[in-house]
């Protein structure tokens, strides 16, 4: 018999639906009902492609003892964090401050006031490890409610005001000048593993936004260092096993600092910003393993997670409970599919040694030099993958989350501008139609939908932000519009929903609400802060408003956000990898180039200026006066001709991309 689960938007919470556990979604009437019956809530939250989170669902929630223990005792509630990311970060800052550590599945008990009192992640079933099981966790918290009910409101209440104490803005921190991101990036660069390439040790994920902002701190700014610590860190996880040698495609992260041995769960958001990022190494170096990353991680996007309404959310760590099963081989494997000659020359070629790199002599596929033989290389792919396609396959979350596919549409537009593959500008502009149409209800944005149908979540600040740098990336690579005219509604509304009233330049993460606080984090982790996708907005808005006033506005709203990232930048780079690219951007002028075509226009120049500009460069190109930036601007002697524009200073026009001067 199926819980209240089984309608769910969210593959994750559908998962669940046949536990004996009686699970409600978040609801007003969830908190009702622990009123009605003088218990507290549980809260279990995790998402679909979490190893442990499983595990903890084939143990204990599955258990029929366990089960009634916690129908009983609570009421059940059941979160999927990438649906509810405001309920999430509350949640998981209350764990972290009672337990200094989080995780997920996160587990916690709160008071039917929503006050956290006891949180912890994953519990055993049985008592393993020095960690209780998870029977007497419950009897005691049970024990402690009906017995010690001061003791418990008084915990809850201590947590909560922890929780809203440190929900406040950020300050203004230090001015963002040329000397406070000199010293970001060579903070950056003195984290970096030069051995084996990225930041930092084990585990090791992939620095997405940071690679994002030392790129332009290259292009910006000319440091060489910055570049060369990309490369590596490019080339490291490419040829590592975090990197899917036969489909291509990023896992999260590896467990070891080498690049060696992934937790094979697949994210969309690393895979956008990932392909942004190798974009823009390609098309700046020409780098041929960058390029041939671009293109099979946009052939993982839309052979792997393409749900034809949007791209699917992840695709699961496991595979029938077991790590690595899809994708592991030994060598006997290998010669099984191969034969003889072709698996020994395929071991040797991807790593793959009796001893394993991975688990019961098993190892994960690596490529750790370009192999010496190309079509034998190609036809070996081909065969493996076609071997590999018949063995049992990860599960996908299919739902479809608004600020992972907004990321995935800027960096397919980016990189079909950039490296002429126009099909991925269509596929951009697809998933921006689609989500335009489907997750806006009455005017409102929602967060995800499944197989069409949208979820009731509201969407979140980075919803708002990365959405509306996906359509005005739409609007300069196809000169469309309605891109941009969609594009600055959201922005306006996103100002509206999310900006904090009493500190100007800070925004909350959350719509309003009736959670106990309402969650904001400026720190970029594994996917940007939603306050410096926001700054990316306001600063790109800024150059492509219509209206000048607008476009002012714009520009001091994204030079107020930027004046508190002030803060982060200087105590923690590694954290702020998006805001120094936006930082960067903004310092260096910011910089637009105008391409004005003539009628007969083969496009060829807004193409070449598109390579050569810097990242966070905006590029509009069309016909005299179409555009804002094109306003009285035309061709040279009936020739395209390119404008170079800092701020509202405007240099002599040029019929060629390499005559634009970026000093």
């Amino acid at each position: 018999m199926s819980n209240l689960l089984a309608s769910s938007s969210s593959p994750y919470l559908r998962q669940h639906a046949e536990n004996p556990v009686h699970w409600r979604e978040w609801s007003d009437e969830a908190f009702a009902q622990a009123r009605r019956r003088d218990v507290p809530i549980l809260l279990s939250v995790g998402y679909a492609a979490c190893h442990w989170c499983h595990v903890m669902a084939h143990e204990t929630f599955e258990d029929p003892a366990l089960a009634a223990q916690m129908n009983e005792g609570f009421v059940c509630v059941k979160v999927d964090r990438e649906e509810r990311p405001d309920i999430d970060a509350i949640y998981m800052a209350a764990t972290v401050a009672m337990t200094g550590q989080g995780g997920w599945p996160m587990t916690c008990f709160l008071t039917p006031d929503g006050e956290p009192f006891y949180c912890g992640t994953y519990y055993p079933p049985e008592p393993r490890g020095g960690m209780p099981g998870f029977g007497q966790v419950l009897h005691a918290i049970t024990s402690t409610w009906q017995d010690r009910r001061d003791e418990v409101h008084q915990a809850a209440q201590s947590v909560t005001e922890h929780l809203r104490t440190n929900s406040g803005a950020i300050p203004p921190g230090p001015g963002i000048d040329g000397q406070l991101l000199a010293a970001a990036v060579a903070s950056v660069l003195a984290d970096e593993d030069h051995a084996a390439g990225g930041f930092g040790g084990a585990p090791k994920f992939p620095p997405s936004a940071t690679l994002e902002g030392l790129l332009r701190a290259y292009e910006l700014g000319g440091d060489q260092n910055a570049l060369a610590a990309a490369e590596r860190a490019c080339s490291a996880m490419a040829r590592g096993g975090l990197y899917d040698q036969l489909a291509g495609g990023f896992a999260r992260y590896t467990v070891d600092a080498g690049w060696v041995v992934p937790h094979f769960e697949k994210m969309l958001y690393d895979n956008a910003l990932l392909l942004r990022a190798y974009a823009h190494l390609a098309r700046r170096t020409g780098d041929p393993l960058a390029l041939r990353v671009v293109d099979e991680t946009v052939g993982f996007l839309d052979d792997a997670l393409w749900t034809g309404h949007g791209y699917a959310s992840s695709l699961d760590a496991d595979t029938e409970g077991v790590e690595g099963l899809t994708y592991v081989w030994t060598p006997a494997q290998l010669r099984d599919v191969l034969g003889e000659d072709d698996g020994a020359w395929s071991a040797a070629t991807f790593t793959v040694t009796a001893e394993g790199t991975f688990e019961d002599g098993a190892s994960t596929l690596q490529l750790l030099r370009d192999p010496d033989d190309l079509n034998r290389f190609a036809s070996v792919r081909a065969r493996l993958l076609a071997a590999r396609a018949q063995r049992p396959q990860p599960t996908r979350d299919d739902k479809v989350v608004l600020a992972w596919n907004a990321l995935a549409i800027t960096a397919l537009a980016e990189a079909g501008a950039t490296l002429d593959r126009p099909a991925w500008i269509e596929r951009a502009a697809q998933i921006a139609d689609t989500l335009w149409a489907l997750h806006r209800v009455d005017g409102d944005l929602r967060r995800v939908s499944l197989g069409g149908r949208v979820g009731a979540p509201q969407a979140a600040l980075d919803d708002h932000a990365a959405f509306v740098t996906a359509l005005l990336t739409l609007h300069q690579v196809t000169g469309d519009l309605r891109w941009r005219e969609n594009a600055l509604t959201l922005l306006d509304a996103a100002i509206d929903r999310f900006a904090d009233p009493d500190a100007p330049g800070a925004y909350f993460d959350a719509p309003p609400g009736a959670l106990i606080t309402r969650p904001r984090d400026p720190v970029d982790g594994a996917t940007p802060a939603g306050a410096s996708l926001l700054a990316e907005a306001l600063l790109t808005a800024s150059l492509l408003a219509p209206d000048e006033g607008e476009a002012a506005r714009y520009a001091t709203l994204c030079d107020q956000s930027l004046a508190r990232a002030g803060l982060i930048l200087e105590k923690m780079p590694r954290s702020a990898g998006h805001w120094l690219a936006v930082a960067l951007a903004r310092l260096a002028g910011p910089w637009q180039v105008a391409v004005a075509q003539s009628d007969s226009s083969d496009g060829e120049l807004a193409a070449q200026v598109r390579r050569v500009v810097p990242g966070g460069t905006v590029v509009v190109a069309g016909a005299r006066d179409s555009l804002p930036l094109l306003q009285d601007r035309g061709p040279v002697d009936g020739a395209d001709a390119a404008y170079l524009c800092r701020g509202t200073v405007c240099g002599l026009p040029v019929t060629s991309a390499n005559d634009l001067s970026f000093d």
